[in-house]
């Protein structure tokens, strides 16, 4: 039986970030500042895994 390798998970740029959601530049940041939403500032730009601004969206913080 042969082992699957896994691959780290991807960071998406601010830019991907926004395709991946469908929403703009200025919301994302807004979401940042006022909802919690997963980001890690790396520089003076932020880095977002995929996976966890999904659960952040399932978990219902994005409505609030």
């Amino acid at each position: 039986m042969q082992d699957t390798i896994q691959m780290p998970e991807r960071w998406y740029s601010t830019k991907e970030m926004c395709e991946y959601l469908g929403v703009t530049r200025d919301t994302l940041l807004t979401w940042i500042n006022e909802k919690d939403m997963p980001a890690h500032k790396v520089g003076r730009g932020w880095k977002y895994k995929p996976s966890e601004v999904d659960e952040w969206i399932k978990s219902g913080k994005a409505a609030e």
